[in-house]
């Protein structure tokens, strides 16, 4: 046992395999498009804590002081919540599959 507090080498690296994070499937994921609270939102940045979610906000309408109609869409709301949240995923997109080549002999 060396003294840099290493246990030796049967403790594995947590999460990684090959350098890469292990896939999560029900884990938040970047252009997740996501319902909160009833509203339309898509997920865009997911640490190993929280999402970060641009929810829509509905358009606002009112009249002028001169009996004018006025609509205008406001900018959506920056949401943070929990990366593994029980949201429901309405679209999740996935990179294409690739065809595994058979091994040349």
């Amino acid at each position: 046992m060396s003294g840099n507090g290493n246990h030796g080498a049967s403790q594995g690296e947590l999460g990684l395999s090959g350098g890469k994070l292990l896939h999560h499937p029900f884990r938040l994921h970047v252009n997740d498009c996501v319902r909160i609270e009833g509203k339309l939102g898509r997920v865009i940045r997911v640490t190993e804590c929280a999402a970060v979610v641009l929810v829509n906000q509905p358009h606002r309408e009112f009249m002028t002081r001169f009996d004018k109609r006025v609509q205008f869409q406001p900018a959506p709301k920056i949401v943070r919540i929990a990366a593994n949240a029980e949201v429901e995923i309405l679209n999740r997109r996935l990179p294409p599959h690739r065809k595994r080549t058979p091994p040349i002999t």
